[in-house]
């Protein structure tokens, strides 16, 4: 990632305790709610381990594939279960985002590597730059749709940790805008 290690910091603890938190919604007693917290967790932690900066790691050359079969297995996933959720929708272009930054990361040669934080040249511009689109109206409705959700439910002491709207909404907020940090970096 170009300019200081702080960044990509910030973007692992985002992502992990955005992952930790859809942990906690699998214990939710809605099976749809737990459906998409599982999908969603995976996310966050896939996206945290790109996100540690090149210089404290650089994976093996293995590691890029691996990350590609995980991802576009939950891709598969998420449009299997796109038949029930339109939510699955988008973890279904999440999947494929996912996919996209370890090929592309997969090219780049050697010690040049970002972890989804290219260093020019790396990727499709013209499908990064759908996918900045897509997230960058994702991030928008999603915080358009916080506000509401946040004031209408007034976060009573009733709803166990997996059935909080409004934190749901707060964790996919926020891997929306770590996914379009990932992507700015490409």
């Amino acid at each position: 990632m170009h300019g200081p290690a702080t960044s990509g910091w910030l973007l692992v603890a985002l992502c992990a305790a955005t992952g930790t938190y859809c942990l906690l919604r699998m214990r939710s007693d809605v099976e749809e709610q737990r459906r998409a917290a599982g999908g969603e967790a995976l996310m966050g932690f896939g996206m945290a381990a790109m996100a540690v900066p090149a210089a404290v790691f650089t994976p093996p050359p293995w590691a890029w594939p691996a990350y590609a079969v995980v991802f576009g297995g939950a891709g598969l996933r998420a449009l299997w279960a796109a038949r029930s959720s339109r939510h699955h929708l988008h973890h279904l272009v999440g999947a494929a985002a996912m996919v996209y930054m370890a090929v592309a990361m997969a090219g780049v040669p050697v010690g040049t590597q970002g972890h989804g934080h290219g260093h020019g040249g790396s990727g499709i511009p013209l499908l990064t730059g759908a996918l900045l689109l897509y997230f960058t109206g994702y991030v928008l409705l999603t915080g358009v749709r916080l506000i509401p959700v946040a004031a209408a439910t007034g976060g009573g002491p009733a709803a166990g940790w997996g059935d909080r709207p409004e934190l749901a909404h707060a964790c996919r907020l926020a891997m929306g805008i770590a996914m379009l940090g990932m992507l700015l970096t490409m």
